[in-house]
């Protein structure tokens, strides 16, 4: 049974985001996407996010009628104002403060911000993103107390009652990997597979079995590391 009110989803088209939207559909009687453009390195992600919206719409008819409008908000202050790896082209490695320098500070902040003036003008309820403490980056914004504070702060200066819903908060990548497969079937583990992009350098030439990217960064990592515990556990 669906769940009125509505829900957007802060939508990549990564891993992590393209399951939440999954997760999103299968709960709410209409879903909107934002995407943002803030001149990150592996700009090719917005490309990518439009295949798998029309991925979805084409091959799961149960979710396509309750897909709505997307829109992509540019936000390139964010990358005038970083010096991190995801906004010029730098070395990927670890900063003095013991954070990765793929850390975007206030990225997820302002997109959170963003994505609820939206929710606010389509009256939307629910605000659904992909962050995860249990298997990231050590990234702050990430944290689950970070989101809750964002929620506060958020319903008091809009003076509405979003919920901002985190599917991912505490589970690792092998168990992303289940949920898609729990949400969609198999047809919609090989869509996050081949279609979604999440490798930080935006290197889409090389296919490994859990999806293209450089097989290096950060990103790639994870989602390897995250495909290798789900096939040798038989997840």
């Amino acid at each position: 049974m669906s769940i009125a009110g509505g829900a957007v989803v802060l939508f990549s088209g990564g891993q992590d985001s393209t399951t939440c939207l999954g997760w999103a559909l299968e709960r709410y009687d209409r879903v909107e996407t934002i995407g943002f453009d803030y001149g990150q390195r592996h700009r090719i992600e917005m490309e990518c996010r439009l295949d798998v919206l029309d991925s979805i719409r084409a091959r799961f008819s149960r979710w396509a009628a309750k897909l709505g409008e997307d829109v992509v908000v540019p936000v390139e202050a964010i990358g005038t104002l970083s010096n991190t790896a995801l906004t010029r082209d730098v070395e990927m490695k670890m900063g003095a403060d013991g954070l990765p320098n793929t850390f975007v500070p206030g990225r997820n902040l302002i997109f959170l911000s963003f994505a609820a003036a939206y929710a606010y003008r389509r009256e939307l309820k629910h605000i659904v993103t992909g962050v995860c403490e249990t298997d990231y980056s050590g990234y702050p914004d990430c944290r689950d107390d970070t989101i809750k504070a964002m929620q506060v702060a958020l319903n008091l200066g809009l003076e509405r009652r979003f919920v901002l819903e985190t599917p991912l908060m505490w589970i690792d990548k092998a168990q992303t990997f289940v949920m898609a497969r729990e949400l969609g079937g198999e047809d919609f583990l090989t869509l996050v597979i081949e279609e979604t992009h999440s490798c930080y350098a935006g290197d889409r030439t090389v296919k490994f079995d859990w999806g293209w990217g450089c097989g290096a960064c950060p990103a790639c990592k994870l989602r390897a590391e995250g495909w290798h515990r789900f096939v040798a556990e038989g997840l």
